[in-house]
């Protein structure tokens, strides 16, 4: 049987969390605020961006302008232009799975196209990119997966799931699909038939065994 696999954006396909995290320490900073990118990654990874926003602003008593988000879009969109590199050994490890595949992220779609096409790799996915914008439901709410599958035209059993971050990967497991954990910072993971793994170098042949 055919598999579909379902990638995660930021963190597995490109290196972005760093970047998108630094964008909201400059933003921040503008209100005389002052964050840590690292710290901001750790804590937030996957989450939904609102969700950030909201929590930051009521943990430091600031109502955020209204234009605060498209201006942190805008900061991170140049921050890409400049910065931004795919994940080491995703390529590689993408030649190797020629089968069906889809972006599946909790940022939006212009975001996702400016991040694979930056890296490289639109190609691989071509039209194939489900943001969770479009479709209203963000991780960890697994229909989001399911949601792609099923327009993939599978069943969530034929369908593999790769992320970067706990958010993802409880998104993926609740779908009931088998989930790959790219690890890359030793995290703890509760859902016991999720496979973790730390190089991007072992992806074709953890795929190719399931």
């Amino acid at each position: 049987m055919e598999q579909c696999l379902l990638f995660d954006c930021d963190g597995t396909l490109v290196d972005s969390e760093k970047l998108c995290n630094l964008g909201i320490v400059i933003k921040f900073d503008e209100l005389g605020i002052k964050l840590d990118a690292e710290q901001l990654m750790m804590k937030y990874r996957g989450w939904e961006l609102a969700a950030v926003f909201e929590q930051l602003s009521a943990e430091f008593g600031v109502t955020l302008p209204s234009d605060f988000v498209a201006e942190y879009r805008s900061v991170v969109a140049g921050l890409f232009d400049s910065e931004l590199q795919p994940i080491a050994g995703i390529k590689a490890a993408l030649d190797l799975l020629p089968g069906p595949k889809a972006v599946v992220s909790n940022g939006p779609a212009d975001k996702i196209k400016q991040a694979l096409a930056l890296c490289g790799l639109t190609h691989y996915f071509g039209s194939n990119i489900y943001s969770a914008y479009d479709i209203g439901i963000w991780k960890p709410d697994p229909a989001i997966y399911t949601f792609a599958a099923k327009d993939m035209g599978f069943d969530s059993k034929d369908c593999i799931v790769i992320e970067d971050g706990l958010v993802g990967v409880e998104a993926g497991y609740k779908a009931g699909m088998q989930t790959l954990f790219y690890n890359r910072f030793n995290q703890t993971c509760a859902f016991p038939s999720v496979i973790t793994f730390n190089t991007m170098d072992e992806l074709p042949e953890l795929i190719n065994s399931q």
